[in-house]
């Protein structure tokens, strides 16, 4: 039988299931969420020997907590920043082509997984070069019934390079479009 994995055991931050991230520490990461999607190039950088897929893996590293706490927090500001110029995104209302394509459909359901009384969890995250891979669900608080769950798959060039593909699976039980006073919590 294969050892069970801590998959946030190296990151900075558990964001595996609800309660584990201070807000502190969630405010941090946001200032640092910002700080990397100011490094982000208007062209993807070659990798290089001195740009390498251990450098990019590494920067991938740092930047999952800050993308999980954006999600947290309704950030739409910096979930939009977290994309490539050229974003290639694959999923079942798309596909979408460019930065801002696809992120007016996507606040909807930032919202949604965003909303008051539900906790969005990422039960593992793998690193592999530039690929990350996920998988999360949104929890009821009230209910306890999952709201929504998906997997992604994004070829993110680090800091430099942002997400240039992501492939994503994602079903929502419920609340399939947001109403507005819950888009009116998604920062844009």
């Amino acid at each position: 039988m294969q050892t069970r994995t801590n998959y946030y055991k190296e990151l900075s931050a558990d964001y595996s299931k609800p309660g584990l991230v201070p807000k502190e520490l969630g405010d941090k990461l946001l200032e640092d969420a910002e700080k990397y999607i100011s490094f982000r190039e208007e062209n993807l950088p070659d990798i290089t020997p001195e740009y390498t897929l251990a450098q990019i893996e590494q920067e991938n590293k740092e930047w999952w907590p800050t993308h999980c706490e954006a999600l947290r927090r309704g950030r739409g500001d910096i979930l939009a920043g977290e994309y490539a110029t050229n974003l290639v995104y694959l999923c079942s209302d798309g596909p979408f082509f460019g930065r801002a394509a696809g992120t007016e459909r996507e606040a909807n359901w930032w919202a949604i997984i965003a909303q008051p009384n539900v906790s969005m969890t990422w039960p593992f995250v793998m690193f592999h070069g530039e690929v990350v891979y996920f998988e999360w669900n949104c929890l009821d608080e009230e209910t306890n019934e999952t709201i929504a769950k998906g997997n992604v798959t994004w070829l993110r060039r680090g800091h430099r390079g942002a997400c240039y593909l992501k492939c994503e699976q994602l079903t929502f039980y419920r609340d399939v479009f947001a109403p507005s006073t819950w888009l009116k919590l998604i920062r844009r």
